[in-house]
């Protein structure tokens, strides 16, 4: 894969695994556009933490068009933009969870699996998927880190659900994929660590081809 034919590099991974910290470590590196997630700048996201069955459907709707917008630019522009979550981790993972939780009735999670699907003709897989791996103890050290007030009603239970997900989602994703164990990383203290990471993307993204399971580190 040749540095200058790259378009989309995308990290995944559960809440507090440390996407938006390495998204804006990768920009500064390689002299990438981040595109950051639209959390400060969602109107239903702390309404949610403290009423999820209500406003579960607003705020998927909500982060499904942010994602949607995103990837039409990023593939309009002629820059390499490295993005803050997917658009499959939407709805692979978050809205697939707020229905097996009930806290989206049936009828809206078709609804927004419409939506979804009607959007996929126009989506083209990211060149890399950077997945960061971590266990419940992990994500909740760094979101009590982090201190957003709104977090605090985050449930053990919620967290496990959602990493359960995103673990089926990524055995079934044919794309170029690399795993990053983050219980054993900390790219932000640790030198030695976002040097390792550095050499991993680098590595992946001079192979260009995806092994069976992806690479995993």
């Amino acid at each position: 894969m040749q540095a200058e034919s790259l378009k989309h590099i995308a990290i995944a991974g559960n809440i507090g695994a440390g996407k938006t910290t390495l998204c804006i470590k990768l920009a500064e590196h390689f002299g990438w556009v981040c595109h950051l997630e639209s959390v400060d700048k969602n109107p239903y996201l702390e309404d949610f933490y403290h009423d999820m069955k209500k406003w579960a459907f607003p705020l998927q709707i909500f982060f499904l068009h942010s994602r949607f917008n995103q990837i039409r630019k990023i593939w309009e522009g002629k820059q390499t933009v490295v993005q803050d979550r997917t658009i499959f981790e939407d709805a692979y993972v978050f809205a697939k969870n707020l229905r097996n939780s009930f806290y989206m009735d049936e009828r809206d999670y078709e609804n927004y699996l419409n939506v979804f699907h009607s959007m996929m003709p126009l989506v083209k897989e990211p060149d890399l998927i950077i997945y960061l791996r971590a266990d419940i103890p992990k994500l909740v050290e760094q979101i009590r880190r982090r201190g957003r007030p709104y977090e605090n009603n985050i449930s053990i239970q919620y967290l496990e659900n959602l990493n359960q997900l995103y673990e089926d989602w990524v055995d079934s994703y044919t794309g170029e994929l690399l795993i990053l164990n983050m219980n054993s990383l900390d790219y932000v203290y640790r030198s030695e660590d976002y040097s390792y990471v550095i050499q991993e993307v680098e590595r992946a993204l001079g192979v260009g081809v995806r092994g069976v399971g992806g690479y995993e580190v």
